[in-house]
């Protein structure tokens, strides 16, 4: 009889390698690794080879760094995702591509189950099983979690990795647990979660200290099209390209650390240390072009927007109807979306310094206080007298203790 199949995420790391014995002893199902490279650099290069030590059936490796960038992380750009204003929601956009590649691994593969190294504690857990379950609705997966379901500590995953005879490099060494994609970091464990330590340099993986930053500021240029960011000064490069580059800039000048206490689904706070160089860069460059192009009934209904689609991304919930609904509004907010934002970048402050757009709500003949102002300053009586004709009515009629006492 052919055993069932589990198709298991695999980073390579402790968590994910003694999950794939794990599996097999306690379910009795052969385990294929699924790898989903999203970009940041953060795989080895002896991937196979260690998940095959480790008992697996196969290793699945798939690049989808250009999917990551233009199916996901473009969208949330549009869309203006920032978590409590702080959090540029790099693992949570990762998230729900993960949960759809493991689904398609398990359908190809003819596979029962799929399996991810979530804790019981954590936002993971809730966005992985939410995406798999509503995208194999018609054809449900069993969901593994050995993190969950063993509750084993760090230690006594060090144990079990031993008595398998697996070593992996670094294990001894690394006190953080680090989660890397294109779109950013996210580290945290050990002195981090004291909100009252001040997280070590040596927590930071690709941005510099402000003390190692050049002494010079940086100017960049960035170039839209309807929303989507389609130069770097002034040379055309693709999404991801663009977002690449930027990591290796903004990271040198120290741009995108951000150290949170944030509200987890779960229902508990948590101390997070965030790094997003690129990510800051063009937020900020996408946001001063907003300001340009969008009036002010539209920027606040941007603002709900934002705040409804942040959400939806941090909690799971990808695959929703709301967030294609969200997605076509976006879509519509941005279709005046173009034109250059330049960018200063120096000592770990992003400063925008300059942007323009052929579609530009800007009037300098209105707003300008010199000789070549064109506004008819007269006409503000007017407006006055029938703005605030609600409110005298109201005091002529009702009675407003603050005043008769």
């Amino acid at each position: 009889m052919t055993k069932k199949i589990a198709v298991l995420a695999y980073s390579g790391g402790l968590d994910s390698t003694i999950s794939i014995d794990w599996i097999k002893k306690n379910y009795g199902y052969d385990v294929i690794t699924l790898t989903v490279d999203l970009g940041g650099g953060q795989f080895s290069t002896d991937l196979e080879k260690r998940a095959k030590k480790a008992g697996a059936l196969d290793c699945v490796i798939l690049d989808v760094q250009k999917e990551f960038a233009n199916d996901f992380i473009l969208p949330s750009l549009k869309a203006g995702v920032i978590y409590e204003d702080n959090y540029l929601l790099a693992t949570s956009i990762g998230r729900p591509l993960m949960a759809k590649k493991l689904v398609e691994t398990a359908y190809k593969y003819k596979a029962s189950a799929v399996a991810h190294g979530c804790t019981g504690k954590g936002n993971d857990q809730v966005r992985f099983d939410t995406a798999i379950k509503t995208l194999s609705a018609n054809n449900p997966l069993e969901i593994i979690a050995p993190a969950r379901e063993a509750s084993l500590t760090r230690d006594e995953e060090k144990e079990y990795a031993e008595k398998l005879g697996i070593t992996l490099p670094g294990v001894e060494e690394r006190v953080y647990s680090i989660d890397r994609n294109l779109w950013g970091l996210a580290i945290e464990g050990e002195d981090l979660e004291d909100p009252w330590v001040e997280p070590p340099e040596d927590a930071y993986l690709i941005t510099n200290s402000i003390n190692n930053t050049p002494e010079n500021p940086t100017y960049i240029e960035i170039s839209f099209k309807e929303g989507i960011p389609n130069k770097l000064n002034g040379k055309s490069l693709d999404f991801l390209e663009i977002i690449e580059k930027l990591n290796i800039i903004a990271g040198e000048n120290g741009i995108g650390r951000v150290v949170h206490v944030e509200n987890r689904l779960v229902g508990i706070k948590s101390r997070e240390v965030y790094e997003a160089p690129a990510a800051t860069v063009i937020h900020e460059s996408f946001q001063s072009l907003e300001k340009l192009v969008l009036n002010r009934d539209q920027s606040r209904m941007k603002n709900l927007v934002a705040t409804t689609y942040s959400d939806l991304v941090y909690d799971g919930r990808w695959f929703s109807g709301l967030r294609e609904n969200l997605d076509a509004y976006c879509k519509s907010s941005c279709r005046y979306m173009t034109g250059d934002v330049r960018l200063k970048l120096y000592k770990s402050k992003c400063e925008v310094v300059g942007a323009k757009s052929p579609y530009s709500l800007y009037s300098y003949d209105l707003a300008t206080y010199s000789n070549d102002d064109k506004f008819k300053h007269g006409s503000a009586v007017g407006f006055i007298d029938i703005y605030s004709l609600p409110s005298r009515i109201q005091r002529k009629q009702q009675v407003h203790d603050e005043l008769t006492e």
